[in-house]
């Protein structure tokens, strides 16, 4: 016990330094449960991932539960020793925001082996966590591929733009636009790249497709909005967007802006505060050993111009 207080202080040292609260800070709202759970985010900064982790925030703080929040940074090998430090910390739970399928499954084995429940959330791992909530990030690629193809008619050639390779939403997004495409043989996609879920490298990948195919841009499918954005931009200063459907994933705030002032077609909600308060709920009654669903789908929603007023301001 007297090590646990010494490392959990520490901790508290450490994220005071840069502003997060520690373990030890008081909470908002519920009584003070005692409890510790560690975050590892995929990269803060995305505004899906902050949105994420501001959701678990205020469930935590209405729980009286005590989040310590680490950014991986986009880096697997980051978030194992992330989890690692979490283990030595003796944390009752960890949330795990997994960056890749395969590299970031030893921050589950390390946890688990430990004795220490795992809540994987929005993504997930090969290593089985103790339990998963998100979407399935297949419907999302399925219900923005359908619109497009619905626009086109069926007949036009497609770009794709890829998020981070071998994490689960690039995976499961790409097999499920891929499923779409193959109902449509008069659909191709005429080129399709990693952006790796980047406002500025889609901009600068969208300008150089512009370059290589010019007017034979019917559509992109980008598999977040953070890309779908930096595109949009890259076609609006060349020009052409008035010929080409644009459609993204997770319905961030300037995405749906952009939907409402008729600029990006589309895009396709993900609820990342029901991910994230429900992550923290089932990290809460894992550690008390009450009953949990051990997987969590939340389902996605097609976001135009026609409903795009029900998610402004969510």
């Amino acid at each position: 016990m007297r090590a646990r207080a010494m490392a959990l202080a520490a901790v508290a040292l450490a994220l005071a330094a840069c502003g997060r609260p520690g373990p030890g800070a008081p909470t908002k709202g519920g009584a003070d449960t005692g409890l510790v759970i560690g975050v590892s985010l995929l990269n803060l900064s995305s505004e899906f991932i902050v949105l994420l982790q501001r959701a678990m925030e205020e469930r935590a703080a209405e729980m009286g539960v005590r989040l310590i929040i680490n950014d991986a940074e986009r880096s697997a090998e980051k978030q194992v020793r992330q989890a690692e430090a979490f283990v030595a910390q003796k944390v009752d739970a960890i949330i795990l925001n997994p960056c890749e399928v395969e590299a970031s499954s030893p921050a589950v084995d390390r946890a688990i082996d430990a004795g220490i429940p795992v809540v994987n959330v929005n993504s997930e791992t090969r290593s089985a966590p103790s339990a998963f909530v998100g979407s399935r990030d297949e419907e999302s690629g399925r219900i923005a591929m359908e619109y497009i193809a619905k626009r086109l008619g069926g007949r036009g050639n497609v770009l794709m733009m890829h998020g981070f390779m071998g994490q689960a939403a690039q995976i499961k997004r790409d097999a499920g636009a891929r499923e779409i495409l193959a109902k449509h043989p008069d659909m191709k996609l005429l080129a399709e790249q990693s952006a790796e879920w980047d406002r500025a490298k889609a901009m600068s990948l969208m300008e150089n497709w512009i370059q290589s195919h010019g007017d034979k841009i019917a559509a992109v499918f980008a598999q977040n909005d953070e890309m779908a954005m930096g595109a949009l931009i890259a076609l609006e200063a060349a020009g052409l967007k008035g010929n080409v459907v644009v459609a993204g994933v997770d319905a961030i705030a300037d995405a749906l802006q952009a939907v409402k002032d008729g600029r990006l077609d589309a895009t396709v909600f993900q609820d990342a505060k029901g991910q994230g308060s429900v992550a923290v709920e089932t990290a809460f009654k894992l550690i008390r050993g009450e009953p949990i669903k051990r997987e969590v789908y939340i389902p996605f929603r097609l976001v135009t111009r026609e409903n795009v007023g029900e998610f402004l301001g969510r």
